[in-house]
C-alpha cells in the first residue's frame, strides 16, 4: 500500500466517524425530541408523522452505526446516499412551511438543500476510498 493510499484511507475513515457521529446524534435526538421532526414531515404522506420522524431517527442510528464500522462502512455510505436522498422531500417541505417565518429561520432552511450535495459526495468518497 502507498504512502498516498494510506493517507486517503485515513482520511476517509476520520471522515466516516464524524459522518457516523453526526447521524448517530440526529437519529438520537429523532428519538429525544420528536416534535421538531415531526413538524416537517410532508402531510401527503399516508398515517402519522411521528411514525416517519422514528422511522428516519431509526435509519440514521443504523446508518450512523454502519459507517463506524470498517466491515460494513462501504455498505454504510452507500445507505447514507439513500437516507440523504430520503429525507430531501422532509427538507423542501421545510422550506415551504418556514416561509413565512423570521428571515433567520428562512436561511436555515433554505441552506439545508445545496448541504445534501456535499453530504451526498462524502458518503460517496467514504463508499469508494474505503
Amino acid at each position: 500500500m502507498t504512502t498516498r493510499s494510506l493517507a486517503a484511507r485515513d482520511a476517509t475513515e476520520l471522515t466516516a466517524y464524524r459522518v457516523g457521529a453526526l447521524l448517530l446524534g440526529m437519529g438520537t435526538l429523532h428519538f429525544v425530541a420528536p416534535k421538531p421532526f415531526d413538524g416537517i414531515v410532508p402531510a401527503e404522506l399516508p398515517g402519522d408523522a411521528r411514525f416517519y420522524t422514528y422511522a428516519s431517527g431509526a435509519a440514521e442510528l443504523g446508518v450512523g452505526a454502519l459507517l463506524l464500522a470498517r466491515r460494513t462502512r462501504r455498505f454504510g455510505a452507500l445507505a447514507a446516499v439513500a437516507l440523504f436522498l430520503g429525507v430531501f422531500p422532509a427538507n423542501l417541505n421545510m422550506c415551504r412551511l418556514w416561509w413565512d417565518k423570521p428571515w433567520a429561520m428562512r436561511i436555515v432552511a433554505l441552506a439545508r438543500l445545496p448541504l445534501q450535495v456535499p453530504m451526498i459526495t462524502t458518503a460517496l468518497k467514504i463508499r469508494r476510498n474505503s
